[in-house]
């Protein structure tokens, strides 16, 4: 059983962002889903609380009206083996969305995302600190993390 789950506040959009985020992540699925009635607050047969998991990871998602918002002060990290991986989740989940720097993004529910190669901790924490510091100046120079580029800046 996971101990923490994570619990996302839509206006009315979490049945949407749900059915999004379970295209984008093949490991997924949609587990209990709890509808409005008639006695509201929200309009009867819409989403109330829903479920997923996403990656063997659960998530519950809330349609609770427009009082809160996403901020990056909260981020999805997204580890990926490879540049195919790094693409797939990159563009999946920037659809409709906005690119940020170094691998950040925004969906299009304004949720902020990180999609991480592996070889970016590794490059990064390269105890040669010219190496490390080629690394780092790669990396600030993108949107979508490119694996290629950073092992060229490691290499000198």
């Amino acid at each position: 059983m996971q101990k923490i789950t994570p619990f996302l506040w839509f206006d009315n959009q979490a049945e949407e962002a749900i059915n999004f985020y379970t295209s984008v992540f093949r490991n997924s699925s949609i587990g209990k889903v709890a509808r409005y009635g008639e006695a509201g607050p929200g309009p009867a047969g819409s989403v109330m609380v829903a479920e997923f998991e996403l990656e063997g990871m659960r998530f519950t998602a809330l349609n609770g009206g427009p009082m809160f918002k996403f901020t990056e002060a909260l981020s999805m990290v997204v580890d990926c083996k490879d540049q195919a991986e790094v693409d797939h989740f990159w563009y999946g989940l920037s659809e409709g969305g906005q690119p940020g720097q170094c691998g950040w993004l925004k969906d299009k529910f304004g949720l902020s995302w990180q999609v991480v190669p592996e070889a970016l901790p590794r490059l990064l924490g390269d105890p040669d600190p010219a190496r490390a510091g080629r690394v780092m100046q790669a990396m600030l120079q993108m949107t979508r993390i490119e694996v290629d580029k950073l092992e060229k800046a490691h290499a000198g």
